[in-house]
């Protein structure tokens, strides 16, 4: 059983290559070691689904933090503000009414694949990161 109560989890879609950019992206700003990743493909990211109830048709990010679990936009903001440099300001983006921001995630959602391309084969990480990925 994954313990989620120790650090923030991040599921990712691990074939989409912008989803893969985004957790490289956290891993770069995210000097402390803060946060986890799961794929959402992967055994220990369906055990967090099916643990924190997240349903099966969702394919965008998920953060779970301790017993909340937070979608989409909520989520990459949420990370945001625990990254290091300016990128925390983004946060105040939380202000905008949620199903304005929703518009503009879902629509980069639906798009990602077309523009971004899928993965072929996953990256493996390197040993200092790897124990980071669940």
């Amino acid at each position: 059983m994954v313990n989620t109560h120790k650090y923030p989890v991040v599921l990712f879609d691990g074939d989409c290559n912008f989803c893969d950019a985004s957790v490289q992206f956290i891993l770069n700003r995210d000097p402390e070691g803060l946060f986890h990743f799961a794929s959402l493909q992967s055994e220990a990211g369906e055990e967090l689904r099916e643990k924190h109830q997240v349903r099966d048709d969702v394919d965008s990010m998920v953060l779970i933090e301790g017993d909340k679990v937070y979608y989409k936009s909520t989520a990459a903001l949420r990370i945001a503000r625990h990254l290091k440099g300016a990128w925390k300001l983004l946060y105040a983006f939380v202000l905008i009414p949620r199903p304005i921001r929703e518009f503009a995630y879902d629509y980069l959602a639906k798009n990602r694949y077309k523009w971004f391309g899928q993965k072929q084969s996953c990256m493996l990480p390197p040993p200092h990161i790897r124990a980071r990925f669940l």
